[in-house]
């Protein structure tokens, strides 16, 4: 940085940084600050709140390539010369596509690079990123047959598969305590309170974990109750009571998961991650809490999504949105459309590799927006956005007639009237309203009297430093040796 101007330099131009251009001191900011935008974290020394791990690497945390190679090669050989031969076409068939699936899965949890998450086990977070190929893969094996050849596959995995569902509504009478029916005036509340009720709290107390965002999760609330009401007219079990979706649903289950996720979210921020090795620890008691520790986060980032700091990032923000809606959307379609009761346990095993796959992919897809050096979409996003589209692709081609039955008119007015605002409210917050100096990108100190620091560090090195307090200073307007 210059330190010593000249008396004209002084009064007319002045040099923030080394890598910026000179300008004005009337407050015309150059180019390179403007397009510059502060991070929710310190990407470059990743930065941890109270994290301390001593690096012990014990047996459970060593590569057994080898002896997994050994072992593998064992079962190949018994396979190949110590089992009789099966004259069976079919069960040969199956379980050489299985013996694919597990070598598939071996291979990957022995050789795949570890991902964002360590915790329980690196091992089990590529599992999952395995599993999810294989998931994308038979998704698109289905999206080549014909609907009912799909259906009678999976009769392969469970023999009372490819009938028919019969679809429940929960709509209809919606009185909550129903005269006509002395004996259980209560009984339309009670229907309502099936399965559906724990898996709505525990599965928005979980997605509040993936996104750790309050205005993230209580928008995509609100919005899939909103698709409930537009698309009842295509799935029976859309049509809802309104208390049963605004009450019931939005505010009680999904308002309380996602309150409970977010003190869970605070607990886990708060959370001191000190890491030694089991067998540094010499107490019984520690030790038990260290392996209790094992199944819980190794470190922790708190999620600054700041939507509206850019418009790439108020649109990619609204692009989570959607595939989160859609995520959630694929769920009863595919069900519909595939012929799998809800309780089945095909749909739960889905859901819990969705959420899994799902929250390393939200966690890559956080720090591709956030950090400046994270130039590539991480690989388990990029397979959880192939399943959504291919899942979605699945629909359409197995039943298109229902997913193109027209909107009633008042829905398509709704929608066309949200989508005006949305775009509206877009134009005018990135285009047309005049955007105020931010100063966490130019002023280190500021104060009434004296203003901002007459000798600034760089800018990347102050919002290294300093980026906790200078996010505080929303007011502080850029001065530059008194002048505004």
């Amino acid at each position: 940085m210059k330190k010593n101007m000249s008396s004209e330099e002084k009064d007319g131009e002045c040099l923030l940084d080394d890598e910026m251009h000179r300008t004005n001191c009337d407050g015309n900011i150059p180019a390179a600050l403007l397009n510059y935008i502060p991070t929710a974290h310190d990407w470059e020394s990743y930065k941890q709140k109270d994290f301390f791990d001593d690096g012990t690497i014990t047996f459970f945390w060593r590569a057994h390539t080898l002896t997994v190679l050994f072992l593998l090669s064992c079962v190949l050989v018994y396979v190949a010369i110590f089992e009789p031969v099966i004259n069976d076409p079919l069960y040969n068939a199956k379980r050489g596509l299985i013996a694919c699936v597990l070598v598939f899965l071996l291979l990957g949890v022995t050789q795949i690079p570890d991902g964002p998450f360590r915790r329980p086990h690196p091992a089990l977070w590529r599992f999952v990123f395995c599993v999810s190929i294989v998931y994308e893969l038979a998704l698109i094996f289905i999206l080549f047959q014909h609907p009912d050849d799909a259906r009678t596959l999976l009769k392969h995995i469970d023999k009372d598969l490819g009938k028919p569902l019969a679809e429940r509504d929960y709509g209809g009478n919606c009185l909550i305590y129903d005269p006509d029916v002395p004996e259980d005036p209560w009984h339309n509340f009670w229907d309502k309170l099936d399965i559906f009720v724990p898996t709505h709290f525990i599965g928005w107390w979980v997605k509040t974990l993936m996104l750790r965002d309050w205005w993230l999760c209580s928008v995509i609330s609100i919005m899939f109750e909103v698709l409930e009401y537009t698309l009842e007219h295509q799935l029976p079990n859309f049509s809802e009571c309104w208390w049963d979706h605004w009450i019931l649903d939005a505010l009680i289950c999904n308002g309380l998961g996602i309150y409970f996720g977010m003190k869970t979210l605070q607990y886990l921020s708060m959370k001191p991650y000190h890491w030694r090795g089991l067998w540094n620890i010499p107490t019984y008691t520690g030790k038990l809490r260290r392996i209790a520790a094992q199944f819980g986060p190794h470190s922790w980032i708190d999620f600054d999504w700041k939507p509206t700091i850019t418009l790439s990032r108020w649109l990619s923000v609204l692009g989570i949105i959607f595939i989160f809606l859609v995520t959630e959307l694929n769920t009863f379609y595919l069900k519909f459309v595939l012929w799998l009761e809800p309780p089945h346990v095909l749909n739960l095993l889905r859901l819990i590799l969705i959420v899994l796959a799902g929250a390393v992919a939200i966690r890559e897809t956080f720090q591709y927006l956030d950090d400046p050096n994270c130039k590539k979409f991480g690989r388990q996003s990029w397979v959880m956005l192939a399943i959504v589209i291919t899942e979605f692709l699945v629909i359409a081609k197995f039943d298109w007639d229902t997913i193109t039955k027209p909107l009633p008119t008042y829905v398509v007015y709704f929608w066309i009237l949200g989508i005006i605002g949305l775009v509206g409210w877009t134009v005018w917050t990135f285009f047309l309203r005049p955007h105020p100096i931010n100063p966490m990108f130019l002023c280190r100190n500021y104060n009434s009297s004296e203003g901002c620091i007459e000798e600034s560090k760089p800018i990347n090195q102050i919002v290294a430093e300093e980026n906790g307090i200078l996010q505080k200073k929303s007011n502080c307007i850029l001065k530059l040796h008194g002048n505004i």
